[in-house]
């Protein structure tokens, strides 16, 4: 009689823990629970629908690095399935991944329809078994056998892998949580600064390359490009703060003051002892041509207004009260952050199952014979770029090889 697997959750963890376990062990019944209409919902919308599918970053040590949450736990997991093995995975498969500059890799296609086709394919030809619409109400251990009550029917199970993502609150935990297991309280992580009523906004769609973004108070900093919105500030240099800052950030309920270098790795001291070299070199040019720091010219515009700097001043005949200011500017720029914005299918959550009760060499759970969890609802995050999805990857394939081998 054929061994039966149920994965709870038709994600990207889902999807290829169940493909995986198909093929490594055929004589293997596997079924994926989904309890929205909607398969693969998160890498549809990922990467703007052309799916981050994972970060060239190929050195562990460098890998884990990009997880605020989970990277000792990773470093563990990332010895059997790491970025290497996800190129060769899906090349195996028919799909090229491609690296763009800043390392994010994305099938040459540049659409995620290639990644869900090509999960799909598996999950036909492997004959796992996929029921949309249906949400899991209780799962029970008994006599070596799962019990899983569904909003469509019951389901007897020999392994269950948990991969149903974050859940916004913790009491959506509770089913897991009866079992013995203990969480971390999910919080947000991956959004967006709210500043409401700041006339930065007015340049909505201006981006910089290498922004610096500080939490004021705090060693917390991170670099990359910055993203001005109609609602605040986005991009990866504030999602990244978001996600290492998420717990102290949700503590401050988001209201909080970041300081913005514009010109990324140059410091104010930096730029105050290069500042009579750019006045004697400008000298008779007016300060609203073109700036010397590669910055978008609305941008430039707007802190000359902010810094009462008439445009058509010469670079020659600046104050030293007006140089200070716009020095200041550039390299601390002080804003009032109040709310976030997260879009719930594509980021993430940071908190869930706690790590210390599942066994990064199997991904099976410390309390529980023959249950498994993958993805997000493990306390596990990272930052933007492809690294939750690499999570998911790594997490499928290793639960999906333990299943294989005991069953």
């Amino acid at each position: 009689m054929k061994k039966k697997l149920v994965v709870i959750g038709g994600g990207a963890a889902g999807f290829f823990c169940a493909v995986n376990a198909a093929r490594m062990n055929p004589q293997l019944q596997v079924v994926i629970l989904e309890k929205q209409q909607k398969l693969l919902s998160k890498v549809k919308v990922s990467g703007g629908g052309r799916c981050n599918v994972t970060h060239a970053c190929f050195e562990i040590e460098e890998l884990v690095r990009n997880y605020p949450r989970g990277a000792q736990f990773l470093k563990k997991a990332f010895h059997w399935f790491n970025t290497n093995h996800t190129i060769e995975w899906f090349s195996e498969r028919g799909v090229t991944l491609k690296t763009e500059s800043d390392g994010r890799m994305f099938p040459n296609t540049d659409s995620s329809q290639t990644i869900i086709d090509c999960l799909l394919n598996e999950a036909s030809k492997y004959h796992v078994e996929v029921i949309t619409n249906c949400a899991v109400n209780t799962i029970n251990y008994q006599n070596d056998i799962w019990k899983i009550v569904t909003t469509q029917q019951n389901i007897q199970a020999n392994f269950i892998c948990v991969a149903a993502g974050g859940f916004p609150s913790a009491e959506k935990f509770n089913w897991l949580t009866q079992l013995g297991h203990s969480i971390e309280i999910p919080i947000p992580s991956l959004f967006t600064f709210n500043m409401p009523k700041n006339n930065i906004t007015t340049l909505m769609g201006v981006s910089v390359n290498n922004a610096q973004v500080k939490l004021a108070g705090s060693k917390l900093q991170t670099k990359g490009p910055l993203l001005i919105t109609h609602w605040g500030m986005s991009g990866p240099a504030i999602l990244k703060l978001s996600a290492w800052g998420a717990r102290e950030l949700a503590i401050k309920n988001y209201q909080f003051t970041i300081l913005i270098n514009w010109l990324g790795d140059i410091s104010e001291q930096a730029l105050r002892d290069d500042w009579q070299d750019i006045r004697r070199e400008k000298g008779n040019q007016t300060l609203g041509g073109k700036n010397p720091f590669g910055l978008p010219n609305r941008l430039w515009q707007y802190f000359l207004l902010i810094c009462s700097i008439n445009e058509n001043q010469k670079w020659a005949s600046i104050t030293n009260a007006e140089q200070n200011k716009l020095i200041q500017t550039l390299t601390a720029h002080s804003f009032s952050v109040n709310g976030k914005t997260t879009f719930k299918e594509e980021f993430v959550t940071c908190g869930g199952i706690d790590l210390k009760e599942i066994d990064a060499n199997t991904m099976q759970s410390k309390k529980v014979n023959n249950l498994f969890f993958a993805g997000e609802v493990m306390n596990i995050d990272g930052v933007t770029g492809g690294f939750n999805f690499q999570n998911a990857w790594t997490s499928g394939w290793i639960a999906a090889k333990a299943i294989a081998e005991l069953a």
